[in-house]
């Protein structure tokens, strides 16, 4: 992500003056200096004038979250989220870690973006929880004393119904307006389905005919935001390559469609892929975003509901995306949006932080779980499957009887006639 030239004028455009310390969810919790993004790019720009990189200095790269909250409150125009990919980088070429350590991210990597790997982990995974021994394993302790990230991949794993199966195209209701592609997702895919059946019918609903590649896979988000490079840049062409027929492509993931906004960065010093990255990156749209330049023409019924709508941060900071999906929301009958307070701090997903530093994870998530029952919303929508996956354990903890759903299945029942009935009943 970005060349090492450009490194010197990324790091002098901090100026040090503290605006993003409040919106730093570390520097939040911890107080400490060298876990803010002034402290990160310091420690920066000590490797950038020859200190290799210690045990402590990466520590502090692995707790920043890449949120990117700094960016979007810092009066400078600072670049965090370049730098930060950029060191992330330069750690995963240069630092050894622990056998320990590089299992864990191996398992990881090996898994969460291949669908297929998720896929036939589904049914496993839907009986343990279904047969009580989920229950017995985490009141053993067990998983927490083989490692505290296989405890949280755990966790955090929603219960799992069956999952719809898409065709290749939905052709659109009435007359066709537009014509999608639509990314599926690798966790969304397969832990979130109902998301993706939803996104599909709205999409069709509205007026599109929607291109659903049934050999799509990752688009390398995970990846490019964790400094595995050459991965990323992997996962990215084959992206391309499923989606350059489709003149518009809709994301209802935020991760993904941040990342997928940033191929052009990602692939710009490979002459055959930047322009075909480019033009990729110009024609993706996330799902609020599309359908709010789109304009409804399918009638809404009521669904008498209160929500309380998270800001995903790859959705606010990164892509700047926060109007839209409170517009969509207001306009169905009856329902009534509420905000959540510290809506700039994360929830502590954050793509695999939550399994990398479950620790730190655990006290963001906390802390947004306690500001999204404050609200007494009996729903929160959110547009990142990881988000609702990190806030839907959170909220679990405290006992807090709210459900969780995205913009795209309110809209479902919305334009469906279903009511409140399918949106409060959910149990992820």
């Amino acid at each position: 992500m970005g060349s090492e030239d450009d490194l010197p004028n990324l790091l002098s455009d901090c100026v040090h003056c503290g605006f993003c310390l409040p919106t730093c969810p570390t520097y939040v919790l911890w107080g400490e200096e060298m876990d803010s993004p002034r402290g990160r790019i310091h420690l920066m720009q000590q490797h950038a004038d020859g200190t290799p990189l210690s045990g402590p200095m990466v520590e502090h790269f692995d707790r920043c979250l890449g949120c990117m909250a700094c960016v979007t409150s810092c009066p400078s125009g600072v670049q965090y989220d370049r730098l930060i990919e950029m060191t992330r980088a330069d750690v995963e070429r240069e630092h050894p870690r622990s056998l320990k350590e590089r299992a864990i991210r191996e398992l990881v990597f090996q898994l969460f973006p291949y669908r297929r790997r998720l896929r036939a982990l589904r049914g496993p995974l839907r009986a343990y929880q279904k047969s009580g021994l989920e229950r017995l394993v985490r009141r053993s302790g067990v998983l927490e004393r083989i490692s505290p990230s296989v405890a949280a991949m755990e966790r955090l794993a929603p219960p799992l119904g069956r999952a719809p199966k898409l065709p290749e195209r939905v052709a659109a209701r009435g007359e066709r307006r537009a014509t999608v592609g639509m990314l599926t997702g690798c966790v969304q895919a397969e832990f979130f389905p109902g998301v993706n059946a939803a996104t599909a019918r709205v999409l069709a609903l509205e007026g599109c005919d929607v291109v659903i590649p049934r050999d799509q896979g990752c688009c390398g988000a995970l990846s490019m935001h964790s400094g595995r490079e050459d991965e990323a840049r992997a996962f990215a062409r084959r992206t391309i390559q499923m989606f350059e027929a489709v003149d518009v492509i809709v994301v209802n993931s935020a991760g993904c469609g941040s990342a997928m906004k940033e191929y052009q960065a990602l692939l710009a010093d490979d002459p055959a892929w930047s322009g075909r990255a480019d033009a990729l990156s110009a024609k993706t749209r996330d799902f609020a975003e599309f359908l709010a330049a789109l304009g409804p023409r399918a009638k809404r019924e009521p669904v008498p509901v209160t929500v309380a709508y998270h800001d995903a941060c790859h959705l606010a900071h990164a892509q700047g995306i926060r109007s839209q999906p409170r517009a969509l929301l207001a306009a169905i009958p009856e329902l009534t949006v509420r905000e959540i307070a510290e809506p700039e701090i994360c929830c502590g997903s954050a793509g695999t932080y939550n399994l990398f530093q479950p620790e730190a994870a655990g006290e963001l998530g906390d802390r947004k779980a306690v500001n999204v029952d404050a609200t007494g919303a009996e729903l929160l929508v959110a547009a990142n499957p990881g988000c609702s996956m990190q806030i839907a354990t959170a909220l679990r903890r405290r006992g807090a009887g709210i459900a969780i759903a995205h913009t795209a299945q309110v809209l479902d029942a919305s334009l469906r006639g279903l009511g409140r009935d399918a949106l409060v009943a959910r149990d992820s």
